[in-house]
C-alpha cells in the first residue's frame, strides 16, 4: 500500500482547526488539483469560489446550519456547477446552444465534473497535510448563497469545502462493507444477503457511536439513513434549478 492509498482510506471530516490561514500558493496548488479531474468531453462544467472575508464566512455559516467551521478554518471554498461561460461559447461562436445547455445530460455532466474536481481538491490538500470538511449545509438558502457569492444565472453553489490545519483527530468512520459496494457483471440484488450485510454494519456503527460519544449515541446505519430520509429537506431545489436556467429537459 502507498502513501496516496493510505491517506485515502484514512480519510475523516474535520471539524476544528486551527487558527492559520492557507497560503496563496496552497490555494492555488489545491484548485490546480481539482482542475487536473477527468471532465466530461473536456467541458469543465464548474468553478471554485474562495471566501476569505469574515463577515460573509459567517453569513454562509449561519445558513449552513451554523456550522462555526464555516468560520475557523484555513480556506473556504464554495463548489458551483458553472454553465455560465459555456453560455459566452454561444455568443463567442454564434452558435444557439439553448437546448443543449437545458438538456438533463449537461446538468447530470456539470454536476459530475464539480463532484470530480472537489474530490481532486480533497485528496490534494491531505496530501499536504491539511484536513477538510465538505459542507452541504450551503444548500439549505442557495439564494441568499448566490447573493452573498455575487452567483449569476447557469451557476449553482452545490457544496461548501472547510480547509485547514487539523486541530482534532477523530476516529475514521467505517464504510458499508466492501460486498454491499461492490458488483462484478452486473448488479447482485440478493435481498436477505443485503439485509444481512446491513445488519452487521449496522453493529458496526453502533458501537463506533458508541465509543465516540462516551456512551450517549448507539443509532445504527440505517436507523440514522431512514430518520434522515423521512425529513423533508429543501424542498425549494427543482425551483431553484429552474430558475438558475438549468431546466431538465
Amino acid at each position: 500500500m502507498n502513501e496516496t492509498i493510505e491517506r485515502i482510506l484514512n480519510h475523516k471530516s474535520i471539524r476544528k482547526f486551527e487558527d492559520r490561514e492557507l497560503t496563496s500558493e496552497q490555494i492555488k496548488t489545491i484548485v490546480q488539483c481539482g482542475q487536473a479531474a477527468s471532465t466530461s468531453s473536456f467541458v469543465q462544467a464548474y468553478s471554485i469560489i474562495g471566501v476569505k472575508n469574515k463577515e460573509n464566512k459567517e453569513k454562509l455559516a449561519e445558513l449552513a446550519g451554523n456550522q462555526m467551521y464555516v468560520v475557523k478554518n484555513g480556506h473556504f471554498f464554495v463548489f458551483c456547477a458553472d454553465l455560465h461561460r459555456h453560455e459566452l461559447i454561444s455568443k463567442i461562436e454564434g452558435k444557439d446552444l439553448t437546448d443543449p445547455l437545458e438538456s438533463t445530460e449537461t446538468f447530470m455532466v456539470s454536476l459530475i465534473d464539480t463532484a470530480l474536481a472537489a474530490q481532486n481538491a480533497v485528496v490534494a490538500a491531505e496530501s499536504m497535510g491539511l484536513g477538510v470538511c465538505y459542507i452541504g449545509g450551503i444548500r439549505n438558502n442557495l439564494e441568499e448563497v448566490c447573493r452573498i457569492l455575487n452567483v449569476p444565472k447557469k451557476v449553482i453553489p452545490l457544496f461548501g469545502l472547510a480547509v485547514g490545519y487539523p486541530d482534532q483527530a477523530p476516529d475514521v468512520k467505517p464504510r458499508l462493507p466492501f460486498a454491499n459496494i461492490y458488483h462484478e457483471e452486473g448488479y447482485i440484488e440478493n435481498e436477505e444477503e443485503i439485509k444481512k450485510q446491513l445488519s452487521d454494519y449496522n453493529e458496526i456503527i453502533s458501537a463506533y457511536y458508541e465509543e465516540r460519544s462516551g456512551g450517549d449515541r448507539n443509532d445504527t446505519w440505517t436507523e440514522q439513513i431512514a430518520d434522515m430520509l423521512l425529513k423533508k429537506q429543501r424542498q425549494y431545489m427543482k425551483g431553484f434549478v429552474e430558475g438558475k436556467n438549468f431546466s431538465i429537459k
